[in-house]
Order: C-alpha cells, then sequence, then structure tokens
C-alpha cells in the first residue's frame, strides 16, 4: 500500500476546499516505458484499494490482470476510511479529526482526485478502466472528464445517474445511521448501530428475494424466533462496523446520489453517453434490483462502441462481485474478440 498527499489546496466542485489530500492506492506491475499499459480500478462503496483481495479471480499473476502485462491501480476513493482523507483524518487547523465537519464531496471530486494520482504515477494512458456499481459511476465521469486519456471501458452493473429508486435507498441508510443516539458525538465509533441497521437496509438491495430465500430459509418449521434470515442479517452489520466508518458510509452515500453525468454539462444524458466513444463493455446481472438491466440497457444503447452482457446469478447487484469466474471468461473473450465497429446515435 502506497499514499499520495497533494499539498496543494483541493478544490471541491461544491466550491468548498481541503488544505490538501491523501490517497492511498495499491499498485501491481510495472508502468512499460510508453507508459501506456495501465488498467485502474474503480472501486465500490465499502472497498479499499487493494484488489487483488477483494475482486475474486481477477487480479494477481496468472489472472486475468496480471501484473506480468499490466500496471495495475486501486485507489481508495476520497471520503472513505482506508487511508484516503475522509471524515477520520485530521483537519490541520483544528489538530482534530473531521468527522462530520468533513465536506460533502461528489463523484467527480473522487475523480478530480484520481487523476491527479495517475499524473503523480506518470501514466499517460489508461489502457483499460474498470468499475463497478460506484465504481462505475468513477469510470464514466472519468472518460467525460478527461476522454483522451482513457483506452477502454469495463463498467459493471452502474448507470449515467443515480436512480430515485437508489436515492430512496441511500437515504433510508442515512436515516437509520442519523436515528443512532451516538451519531455525530466525535469518536470514530459515533453511530455503529446505525451503520448495522444501514447495512441491514443496503443488503436486501444488494441480493433480492431470490437468494435470501435459497440461502437463509429455515429448514426448522417450529421456530418462532432466531431464524437464519435474521441471524444472517445480524452477521453483516457486525461484520460492516468492524471494519468500515459511519462518517465514511454517510458521506458516501451522500457522493453516489450526486452521480448525473449531464449535471453543469448542457446535455442530456444521451448526447453525453454517445460522446463516450472508447470500445466498452457492459456487464449487468439478470437478478440486480438496485442498478437494475434497464440502466445497463440505457448505457449500452447510447454509447457507441458499447456491448452489453447479461450474467444470469441469483446474486443480484453482489453479483459483480461474487461471480468472479464468470466475469473472467466474459472480459477475457471481450478483450480477445475484435470490436465490431457501431454507428454514432
Amino acid at each position: 500500500m502506497k499514499q499520495f498527499v497533494h499539498e496543494e489546496v483541493f478544490l471541491l466542485e461544491s466550491g468548498q476546499t481541503l488544505p490538501g489530500i491523501a490517497i492511498t492506492y495499491h499498485v501491481y506491475g510495472t508502468l512499460n516505458k510508453d507508459k501506456n499499459n495501465a488498467v485502474w480500478i474503480c472501486h465500490h462503496l465499502t472497498a479499499n484499494s487493494d484488489a487483488a483481495t477483494w475482486w475474486n479471480g481477477l487480479v494477481g499473476e496468472g489472472r486475468l490482470f496480471d501484473p506480468s502485462k499490466y500496471f495495475i491501480v486501486c485507489a481508495n476513493i476520497l471520503g472513505s476510511c482506508y487511508g484516503s482523507s475522509g471524515p477520520l483524518s485530521v483537519n490541520p487547523e483544528t489538530g482534530v479529526p473531521y468527522y462530520q465537519s468533513f465536506p460533502q464531496i461528489t463523484i467527480r471530486d473522487m475523480v478530480k482526485a484520481h487523476m491527479l494520482l495517475r499524473a503523480h504515477l506518470g501514466i499517460n494512458r489508461i489502457e483499460l478502466l474498470v468499475g463497478g456499481s460506484m465504481g462505475g459511476y468513477q469510470a464514466l465521469e472519468w472518460s467525460v472528464m478527461e476522454k483522451e486519456m482513457i483506452g477502454k471501458l469495463i463498467l459493471l452493473c452502474t448507470s449515467a445517474a443515480e436512480s430515485a429508486w437508489g436515492i430512496a435507498v441511500h437515504s433510508s441508510q442515512r436515516l437509520a445511521i442519523e436515528a443512532d443516539c451516538t451519531w455525530k458525538d466525535p469518536s470514530p465509533d459515533a453511530g455503529r448501530n446505525g451503520l448495522k441497521a444501514a447495512r441491514a437496509i443496503g443488503l436486501i438491495s444488494y441480493r433480492n428475494y431470490r437468494i435470501l430465500v435459497e440461502k437463509q430459509t429455515d429448514p426448522d418449521k417450529e421456530k418462532t424466533d432466531h431464524y437464519a434470515a435474521s441471524s444472517y442479517i445480524l452477521y453483516q452489520g457486525e461484520k460492516l462496523v468492524n471494519r468500515f466508518n459511519t462518517y465514511s458510509y454517510w458521506l458516501l452515500t451522500k457522493a453516489m446520489d450526486s452521480h448525473q453525468l449531464a449535471r453543469s454539462r448542457n446535455q442530456d444524458i444521451k448526447k453525453i453517453l454517445n460522446g463516450i466513444l472508447q470500445r466498452t463493455l457492459i456487464i449487468g446481472i439478470q437478478s440486480d434490483i438496485l442498478c437494475p438491466l434497464p440502466e445497463q440497457q440505457l448505457l449500452a444503447s447510447h454509447m457507441p462502441n458499447a456491448s452489453l452482457s447479461i450474467i444470469d446469478s441469483s446474486y443480484g447487484h453482489d453479483g459483480f462481485i461474487v461471480e468472479g469466474e464468470t466475469i473472467c471468461r466474459i472480459i477475457h473473450d471481450w478483450l480477445n474478440t475484435a470490436p465490431a465497429p457501431k454507428t454514432a446515435h
């Protein structure tokens, strides 16, 4: 794990500023002499920058993204709690962590930080930009903000703008956090029970009826309490609070709500997508209820050089992490197939 420190004032989309930022990142492999063999992975909501540990089968020796061939980068997003600047960072003006005073950020702010790191690493071209879910939001924004820098795109379970459904889910999660009486305490442990409840709300949207019934139905028909599904939800909430921070979770769901490619660009979504000319692979999950197939179909129908692959998985939105073997096969075949030209829409 490495850290890049940008010591100059960092201007946020909101107009607020940070007196500098730190970005934690992992790299695998070596940048070639032309500085154009980079694969950049944009991670999802609660992930860290060590993509080799959480994306099964995709990153590592002998895997799809092999460091003997590619220079692979994954940077922890601004606002997270895994080493990049966020609510747990110390505010140099006060000498104590920001906590709830950390300013609101957007997906564009995260991408702006990635762009600074790219320049620091000396990358002249990102051969392949990859992102799933919130990572896809970053990849799409980056392809608009620095379009000449991006070679190809892989987008999984993502969309051109956060939907009303997604915003409603996130708002419900934040209400759960805010109902915790310890929320906004000046402590890294503030809001832990609220975060457990928020995780429970999120998990229902990450999975779906089919997989929960399949995996969490009790065989004991005489039960009146302590059901498997309840235990599973409690277990997942406990796991999250032991590895993530409530202030970051609250802030990052706000950032996800901000995702809107058309904001301040004087064009509608379709025209902006029509201007993303990179060869693009879009992957959707048939059972995804958080970011369902119509979102990926919209991308594929308006991005001139995009193709859509649909996975039949019972794991819903989480399928883009769980179905590593299938995703590797789809990406491998796409990378090794000559593109079929499309006309502009």
